[in-house]
């Protein structure tokens, strides 16, 4: 099972509609063919003939906000996507983004960038520095343009309130399930929706984002502060995200949102932005985790909880050094309480803390156990162990000590399939 359990919050409900579950939202997908099929004669089939290329589009021009991968070596989608942002001042009337080539380490790179919002612009009737573009897939091959010409009257065609889904399958590669969530809330006494899609299997180690991941709202909130609070939540969401400790080229998150909820525009901190702080932390958080149980090859979702900690950073650290060992994520795989790896994990994290003040327990929803305190092992039945870790939910708490911080970060189990799949990616 791929689904991840769904938390409840006070004040916040869970709706449909990914993208375009906030209200001026439109969304479409289709197939184009940027990677060739493999049947011959071209005798497609459904299977094969996946969604590849993908559009979201706000009714009115949007306040936007993004962040992006910190690897020196970036995509050329996203240099053209800064560039169009800087440009407008934070504003943005679309979204375009192909999967199967990632548009990356190509010479012509960025006009072919260029080109896709071009093309989209044209379509729409808006400004070319209006686009948001974005590609993942394969690095280092030639982005071919034709097939996105094509496509692109096609996805302005298709456009549509309900379009979500077909988006949010446009943009996977080797994810098996498409990643969506919304939600709804209030603010001012207005009702507002925030939703979003994100896709990623492997290749997931951020810093500042992770994968593709795109949302909407239709909160009126200032560019500023929507690009305050996307950085705010990113640092707690994606940023604590470990599938295989690669660092994509690609890494994008952005917010659109075009204020149709018509509440009071959120301009400086208050107590209605932190309403919105959270219902995008709701949204992201829940990707996240979505992301982190559909990694390549996976068949358990990881999830540390640090506590204890005397700063936020400390938490942070130490969850992310835990979720990222690649020996506890075979541990997990193997249902094992080896309990030693996590301390090993905690032990070389970038981080100031007594390690003989380290508690852990292990759960799921067959249970709990105990099974380090004060830094030292205790006893445990290792058949409750089994039994706890061979669910598909598998949480680590961890408190080092008495402070009054605590995070939480995500990964997976490592498996023989992520071997296998990494081993024939481009074919």
């Amino acid at each position: 099972m791929k689904e991840i359990t769904l938390i409840p919050f006070e004040g916040y409900k869970y709706i449909e509609g990914g993208v375009c579950a906030a209200k001026g939202f439109k969304a479409s997908g289709t197939y184009c063919g940027i990677k060739k099929s493999d049947i011959p004669d071209g005798n497609e089939s459904p299977i094969k003939m996946k969604n590849d290329i993908g559009m979201v589009v706000s009714d009115t021009l949007a306040n936007a906000a993004a962040v992006y991968t910190q690897n020196k070596v970036k995509g050329a989608p996203i240099t053209v996507t800064k560039q169009n942002l800087n440009a407008t001042g934070g504003k943005a009337r679309a979204i375009i983004v192909n999967s199967k080539n990632a548009n990356t380490c190509n010479a012509d790179g960025e006009q072919k960038a260029k080109k896709m919002c071009e093309l989209t612009a044209n379509a729409l009737g808006i400004k070319a520095e209006e686009v948001i573009v974005a590609s993942t897939g394969v690095i280092g091959q030639i982005l071919p343009i034709e097939p996105i010409e094509k496509a692109v009257p096609v996805l302005v065609k298709g456009l549509d309130y309900n379009g979500n889904e077909q988006a949010a399958t446009a943009i996977m590669t080797t994810d098996t399930v498409k990643k969506e969530i919304a939600v709804e809330f209030e603010i001012g006494g207005k009702v507002c929706h925030l939703g979003g899609m994100g896709k990623g299997s492997g290749m997931i180690h951020p810093n500042m984002a992770t994968t593709l991941n795109f949302y909407t709202t239709d909160c009126n909130i200032s560019s500023a502060l929507l690009q305050s609070a996307l950085d705010e939540i990113v640092k707690v969401t994606y940023n604590c995200l470990s599938v295989d400790g690669d660092q994509s080229t690609n890494d994008m998150v952005c917010v659109l949102a075009n204020g149709e909820a018509e509440n009071d525009e959120i301009k400086e901190n208050s107590a209605e932005f932190e309403v919105f702080k959270k219902a995008l932390y709701i949204a992201m958080m829940n990707i996240t985790k979505m992301l982190a149980k559909d990694g390549e090859g996976a068949t358990k979702l990881l999830e540390v909880k640090v506590s204890g900690a005397d700063s936020l950073e400390t938490a942070i650290t130490v969850a992310k050094s835990v979720v990222g060992s690649n020996l506890l994520k075979c541990a997990v795989f193997g249902a094992d309480a080896n309990w030693g790896r996590v301390l090993c994990a905690v032990g070389y994290a970038d981080a100031e803390f007594d390690i003989n003040k380290v508690d852990v327990k292990m759960s799921s929803k067959a249970g709990s156990i105990h099974v380090c305190e004060n830094g030292a092992g205790i006893e445990f039945s290792e058949e409750t162990a089994k039994t706890v870790l061979l669910e598909d939910e598998i949480t680590i708490d961890i408190s080092i000590g008495s402070g009054e911080f605590s995070a939480a970060a995500w990964g997976c189990d490592l498996t023989y399939d992520y071997v296998k799949i990494n081993g024939d990616y481009r074919s």
